[in-house]
């Protein structure tokens, strides 16, 4: 346990966070930046003569639920957090779930792609963010339960109307094998986490397609380089299909674009114009 190390990171995390970030009022007579250590150790749910022995190196070694109180407290990310056990002399603990904090410069990238449609995924193939085009494309994702979102519940369990799933792209088939296989890398990754263990039992319930490939056990993903959707309002769009791996967060940024000049690429400008008005896509 290094002492020295693990006060000055406390220190410097709850310096940075402001009362309001966690829902205190900021009150007078703040003399130094962020939280107060009484306050710091409030939401820790530790005393805070323990606390303030810690952030002055002479605190006893903490114990996981004391790391994991802290963590929540200040707020640290997934890379944060393990630092804070390695300081601590432990082992950190896996992540409980898959991660649904997107980077800010994920999101601004997102918003810089006027001609591509663009998502993030999370582990458990949850749309987590998303760009104006992808909406249009394929379906406004703030209108929905973060539960709808889910794109591996909605190619296995979702509606299928007029024939269509999964906005009727060609590849339905392909994308649900290589779905069921990366899913279940990811339950083997969060083996705690219950919404995945949820999802997990609710497709195989639900899918008898999911339960044969489950059974399978395979968790090698096929690759798509290219794919079709079929829109209510645009009719086919062919699209190639990036997918970059964000392996600090356990997501993957997913870019659909057009080939320039081609009758799907002014699809995607027209739908960039209509965007999801009067689209009632499925």
């Amino acid at each position: 346990m290094d002492r020295g190390e693990l006060a000055a990171f406390l220190r410097s995390r709850r310096e940075r966070i402001s009362p309001a970030d966690v829902g205190l009022p900021a009150g007078r007579r703040r003399r130094t930046p962020g939280l107060r250590r009484e306050e710091a150790a409030r939401l820790a749910f530790i005393s805070t003569e323990y606390y303030t022995r810690l952030e002055q190196a002479r605190g006893p070694r903490p114990s996981r639920e004391v790391l994991a109180g802290l963590a929540r407290a200040l707020r640290l990310t997934d890379a944060e957090r393990a630092h804070l056990h390695h300081l601590a002399g432990e082992s950190p603990l896996p992540a409980a779930g898959p991660s649904r904090e997107v980077r800010q410069s994920i999101l601004d990238l997102l918003s810089r792609l006027p001609q591509a449609a663009a998502t993030v995924i999370a582990a458990d193939f949850e749309v987590i963010a998303w760009n104006e085009l992808a909406a249009a494309l394929m379906e406004d994702f703030s209108a929905l339960d973060r539960r709808d979102r889910n794109l591996v519940r909605r190619v296995f369990l979702g509606p299928h109307r007029d024939g269509r799933r999964l906005y009727g792209v060609s590849d339905a088939d392909r994308f649900a094998r290589g779905a069921a296989r990366r899913l279940r890398a990811a339950a083997a990754r969060y083996p705690g986490d219950p919404d995945l263990t949820g999802l997990v039992q609710d497709l195989l319930t639900g899918s008898a397609q999911f339960r044969e490939l489950w059974a399978s056990h395979d968790v090698a993903e096929e690759s798509t380089p290219s794919k079709t959707f079929q829109h209510p309002m645009a009719g086919p769009v062919t699209v190639n299909c990036d997918v970059l791996e964000m392996t600090d967060r356990d997501q993957r940024l997913v870019i659909y674009t057009a080939v320039p000049g081609s009758p799907s690429e002014q699809a995607l400008r027209l739908l960039s114009v209509i965007g999801t008005q009067r689209l009632g896509v499925t």
